[in-house]
């Protein structure tokens, strides 16, 4: 799918530029449908503009296009190879962000001053780029409160709880963090090990998780 040229922008999307709206992660839905916001119907959106402010102002857009499609889809992960066809693309207006655009929004949201909402997972070979990264439209401290909350509503303090209990369990069925994946758990789980609020026995499958 080709790109825009790098055209002047149109009034209406210099307007949608000007005022960009705050950071704002919605819940997982249920629905089927989301809604894309109308910025993302200007042919410009989809190459990075040449001027700094512009560009700043357009990747706040961007950022807080991917955190809300990745909440509602419940997607932890992303990886280029195999990105969602309509997240970095517009098909009705043939218009699509090109791989390396795409590295510079991910790059723009992984930094710590942008709330470091994304994490690029290390390859096996330190030569090569990450291909993959983990999405947080929660932040793994924010998963970590979340679960240990559940954990404590419930009454399961000093309980031992499998790791497919706390992804996939009957129990966690209305809870956001349903079927994260393995690896982004543990991560989140290690949070509270090193908080003395957890102790992980066992390994990966067989791994169960004892909370105090």
């Amino acid at each position: 799918m080709a790109s825009s040229s790098s055209s002047p922008v149109p009034p209406t999307l210099t307007s949608a530029y000007a005022a960009p709206p705050p950071t704002t992660i919605s819940t997982a839905s249920t629905s089927i449908v989301f809604t894309f916001p109308t910025y993302t119907s200007f042919p410009p959106f989809y190459t990075l503009q040449p001027n700094l402010t512009t560009r700043a102002r357009q990747l706040t857009l961007w950022s807080n296009l991917l955190t809300t499609y990745c909440a509602h889809h419940r997607l932890f992960k992303l990886s280029l190879s195999s990105l969602p066809s309509n997240l970095f693309a517009n098909p009705s207006i043939h218009r699509s962000l090109s791989q390396p655009d795409i590295r510079t929004v991910l790059a723009h949201l992984a930094l710590p001053a942008n709330g470091g909402r994304v994490e690029w997972i290390p390859t096996s070979s330190r030569a090569e780029k990450p291909n993959s990264c983990w999405v947080y439209w929660r932040t793994p401290t924010e998963w970590a409160d979340a679960i240990y909350g559940w954990v404590d509503e419930t009454g399961q303090k000093g309980a031992v709880l499998t790791e497919y209990e706390i992804r996939e369990g009957e129990a966690v069925q209305s809870q956001e963090w349903r079927g994260m994946d393995e690896d982004l758990l543990r991560k989140v789980l290690g949070l509270l090990v090193k908080r003395g609020k957890a102790q992980i026995f066992g390994q990966e499958e067989t791994a169960g998780v004892k909370f105090f």
